[in-house]
């Protein structure tokens, strides 16, 4: 397996792998850009399909960190870990424990948090060996979970996307098909549900789907109808790559506003929403909360500073819609452009970055 001939391998500073045969831990770090500090991102535990799989996420996620620190004008580069899940995919204090001598044998160049199939708890296990990880608790940010503070950007920027494409300010009878009522996808649901919209939902979990219907009002669809709902918006909350070739045939919106990672296929697929005329909010733009809230960890935490400080996606956003349409150019090309362009300012400058490590 080839790092530098990876499909997604795009000027990464540093790929390293693990192993560690005691816990059963094999993983991987992908560093992809400390221009403007140290690489900050989720440890991601995942049962994938070959290593190949496996190198790839690492890679697409930790570019996508680095611009979404960019556009949320944060002082830290972009980095991914990606832990592959042991045959039964369970977890062990044991393979926490050496995921943490792992971020710890990096030096602080990699910082770590929550990401999906990571928990709060898994993370303090990861704390108790290295200073080098975010989000949890005793950085004065409550409990560690990025979750509210992500689905408060991504309300936000759904709305951000709702203004650019119907010309309103508000989401009252809007129709929102929501993929996805996890940690984020539930948050997001409840913030829309309370401003007037109208919900599609799909979720594999039929308890969360129970709980939308009887508690939100939200009308259920099976988890491969939601492509095919004639709404307004479509957010995907759950896995990457959900937009591609077959899916966006399919849908039936004017726009597409979610907290998921990686949801273009490939690049190629803004092109293609742009063409159908759906406008897309950039994933690592539109749910770069976490990443934020995390910026504002420390004993003297304000929730309402950062929780304003989330809501200000919408106006990145906007930036981004405004400069696609002048420039008619897809959305996720111009926010790949704003990003590097940010980040070659910043080297031209001399700056570094302000904090150099997160414990």
């Amino acid at each position: 397996m080839s790092v530098f001939s990876a499909k997604s391998f795009r000027n990464h500073e540093q790929v390293v792998f693990h192993q560690d045969k005691a816990s059963g831990l094999q993983a991987i770090i992908a560093i992809h850009d400390t221009t403007l500090g140290p690489a900050l991102g989720g440890c991601r535990f995942w049962r994938y399909e070959d290593d190949a799989a496996a190198l790839d996420d690492v890679l697409r996620l930790s570019r996508g960190m680095t611009f979404k620190a960019a556009l949320a004008n944060l002082s830290f580069g972009g980095g991914k870990a990606v832990i592959m899940a042991p045959p039964g995919a369970k977890k062990s204090t044991a393979l926490f424990q050496a995921f943490g001598r792992f971020v710890n044998s990096l030096g602080g160049r990699y910082v770590t948090a929550e990401d999906v199939g990571t928990s709060p708890r898994d993370l303090e296990i990861v704390h108790g060996v290295t200073p080098y990880v975010a989000g949890v608790a005793d950085g004065g940010a409550g409990d560690g979970d990025p979750s509210p503070a992500t689905a408060w950007g991504v309300f936000h920027g759904l709305k951000a996307a709702v203004a650019a494409s119907f010309y309103r300010d508000d989401l009252h009878g809007v129709h929102v098909a929501l993929q996805g009522l996890g940690h984020v996808g539930g948050y997001l649901a409840e913030h829309l549900a309370q401003a007037g919209a109208v919900l599609t939902v799909a979720d594999l979990d039929p308890s969360r789907l129970a709980w939308a219907k009887a508690n939100l009002g939200a009308e259920v669809v099976d988890v491969d109808k939601i492509y095919d709902v004639a709404a307004d918006v479509f957010a995907p909350n759950a896995m990457g790559a959900v937009l591609n070739d077959e899916t966006i045939a399919r849908l039936r919106v004017r726009a597409v506003a979610g907290s998921a990672n990686n949801q273009l296929a490939e690049d190629r697929h803004g092109q293609a929403l742009a063409e159908r005329g759906i406008l897309y909010a950039p994933d690592y733009v539109i749910n770069a909360g976490g990443i934020i809230n995390i910026s504002h960890e420390g004993h003297a935490y304000d929730i309402d500073r950062a929780m304003a400080h989330c809501a200000r996606i919408h106006g990145t956003l906007d930036e981004i819609f405004q400069r696609a349409r002048r420039e008619d150019r897809p959305t996720n090309e111009v926010a790949d452009q704003m990003a590097e362009e940010r980040i070659a300012a910043h080297a031209t400058a001399g700056g570094v970055g302000l904090r150099a490590a997160v414990g």
